[in-house]
């Protein structure tokens, strides 16, 4: 998928508004500017950064429950603010952003605010295993730990009914094969829109 297919299929898929498209040109060019300071993504995919970090956030959307202003996203080392500050500018879930290390968690709190999603975006610059637990419809993580360890760290923030999104590239079949057999059964793998041979790992409880 190329930068220009990219930005086409986001317009496409989500009717994207003028405005909404404005915050994300922002959060593009605040993350470029960072990343002159601190190692966000690599070089390399930055050349790519629509199609492998923008487009392979907001495609989670298509397996997640309908955006709701009551509904919380709970995102899992969100780093540069993949998927996290995506599905914050893209949709009204109270978004809260788990990012331990202090420069992120600065660089996402600059990025909250520039964009315009405070009013329902969060970021927590802490150790997960530190936090009270709370409901989350959707927990998403991107590159938060292995498989079996996430799920140890996060599972008491999940109900029956939580979704869980996790990118996984090209080992979501090894490490979906790596829980146990009742794991196993709450995910299923999706293929990704942006990589053919990367995997996303649909769960639900």
């Amino acid at each position: 998928m190329t930068e220009e297919e990219a930005q086409a299929w986001l317009r496409a898929e989500y009717d994207v508004s003028r405005e909404t498209w404005q915050h994300l040109e922002t959060f593009s060019a605040l993350l470029r500017e960072e990343m002159q300071h601190q190692n966000l993504i690599s070089k390399i995919s930055g050349d790519s950064l629509w199609a492998r970090h923008i487009v392979d956030s907001a495609q989670l959307l298509r397996y997640a429950p309908a955006p709701d202003a009551d509904k919380v996203w709970l995102d899992l080392g969100t780093g540069a603010g993949f998927p996290g500050i995506v599905i914050a500018i893209l949709t009204p879930y109270r978004v809260q952003m788990v990012e331990s290390r202090k420069r992120r968690a600065e660089f996402l709190n600059q990025v909250v605010e520039k964009t315009g999603i405070s009013d329902h975006a969060t970021v927590i610059a802490d150790r997960l295993e530190n936090m009270e637990s709370f409901p989350a419809d959707v927990i998403s993580a991107r590159a938060f730990a292995p498989l079996d360890r996430l799920i140890a760290l996060s599972h008491r923030f999940s109900t029956e009914n939580t979704v869980w999104l996790l990118p996984k590239g090209k080992n979501a079949v090894r490490e979906l094969k790596g829980l146990s057999p009742k794991r196993q059964k709450m995910f299923h793998v999706e293929h990704s829109l942006t990589d053919p041979n990367a995997g996303i790992l649909v769960g639900k409880g």
